[in-house]
């Protein structure tokens, strides 16, 4: 009944809505800054919620943080005064980037998160946000995150405009000319994908190498594969799980909040990860997450993690999101995501078996290198 109604009161918001974006009023970065505050040195209470049984913090709980605070941002970008509520739906389209800066938090020190919106198309706007937290009586730089969201009509059903954005000084100008660069690679990832395109010649000669290194020397047969020292089946490394899709994680349009399902499939991923590398991992940095169909309430979620790519102690994990109705048996897939873990200690070599795994290989290696971060992390 609460979202029955909460729809018919936003079908009447759609006389706020533009025609076009030339119709909306420009806003600076500044318009939509933001910093909010986690108390979790002075409210203990609050701390239990992001406790890991390591004493640090559940990573998973800062994703679920970044999603609302991305939205917020991008509410505060494209504001209407008049409006007491906003017509706009504001939608998270994918998770461009997360770095780290530190391995792990202190759950006993405040942090603080900051963003505004970095980049306006006609109906998207990337979404910029850092992570402090409290040492001393300064707060250090934890993760830089870099997001993408949509706005749709009131209702949901369809793309609306959002206000253009006007860089004022040379740094914002550098900003916005970024969010240009960052979807023109976001496109050229996309047209290059494995799912669309044979490998390039390298990675051809690198799963024909890696096929070579299986093969047992006592038989010299195309069929009689065996593993090399410090080596794992990539098929071997997988971990599963189920949720059943409550409403207590809805949004007002029935649909799970995308900031749960990162939560969910960032603790399965450290659970794989951890699973395989016999060690306490840290995660380094998340990329490429789309947000690819909704998930409806009641819906069964299936969660499937597997490590795709390893080098030295570094861990590259997929985590497969697909949903079937309680009717239908239908599997439809909704996300895909990528983490990089490092372990504590170096971890064996993961090897494919088949040529579908070995476009898993191929595709974690490429979100691997894709990262700026392992060079700064050995450095450390």
């Amino acid at each position: 009944r609460d979202h029955v109604k909460a729809m018919e009161e936003r079908k009447l918001l759609q006389s706020f809505l533009a025609e076009s974006q030339k119709g909306l009023p420009p806003r600076r970065m500044r318009d939509s800054y933001i910093e909010v505050l986690l108390p979790l040195g002075s409210q203990p209470e609050l701390r239990e919620k992001y406790l890991t049984v390591q004493n640090t913090i559940r990573f998973g709980r800062i994703l679920e943080d970044l999603d609302s605070l991305g939205v917020l941002i991008c509410y505060m970008h494209t504001r209407i005064h008049e409006a007491k509520m906003s017509p706009l739906s504001i939608v998270t389209a994918l998770v461009d980037k997360i770095d780290m800066c530190k391995m792990s938090l202190s759950p006993e020190q405040d942090i603080k998160f900051s963003g505004h919106v970095s980049w306006v198309g006609k109906t998207s706007m990337e979404v910029k946000m850092q992570m402090f937290q409290l040492h001393g009586n300064e707060f250090c730089p934890v993760l830089d995150a870099t997001f993408v969201m949509v706005a749709r009509d009131s209702e949901n059903k369809g793309p609306a405009f959002v206000n253009p954005l006007i860089p004022e000084s040379p740094e914002e100008e550098e900003l916005f000319r970024q969010g240009e660069l960052n979807k023109g690679r976001r496109v050229a990832f996309s047209a290059k994908s494995l799912l669309k395109m044979a490998p390039s010649a390298e990675e051809r000669t690198t799963i024909h190498e890696m096929f070579l290194n299986t093969l047992d020397p006592k038989t010299v047969s195309f069929q009689s594969r065996v593993l090399p020292p410090n080596a794992v089946w990539m098929e071997n490394s997988k971990l599963k799980s189920l949720e059943v899709c409550h409403p207590q994680e809805r949004n007002i349009f029935n649909r799970i909040f995308g900031g749960f399902l990162m939560r969910k499939a960032y603790e399965l991923g450290w659970a794989t990860a951890c699973n395989f590398g016999g060690s306490r991992p840290f995660v380094v940095a998340v990329d490429d997450i789309m947000f690819q169909k909704p998930v409806d309430v009641g819906s069964l979620l299936f969660l499937s993690s597997q490590v795709c790519f390893t080098q030295d102690k570094y861990i590259q994990v997929r985590v497969h999101s697909e949903v079937a109705s309680l009717e239908s048996k239908e599997h439809m897939t909704t996300n895909v995501f990528h983490f990089t873990f490092m372990s504590e200690k170096e971890v064996p070599l993961v090897f494919p078996r088949t040529y579908g795994e070995s476009m898993l290989y191929l595709d974690g290696k490429r979100h691997f290198d894709s990262m700026s971060i392992p060079v700064n992390l050995r450095k450390n």
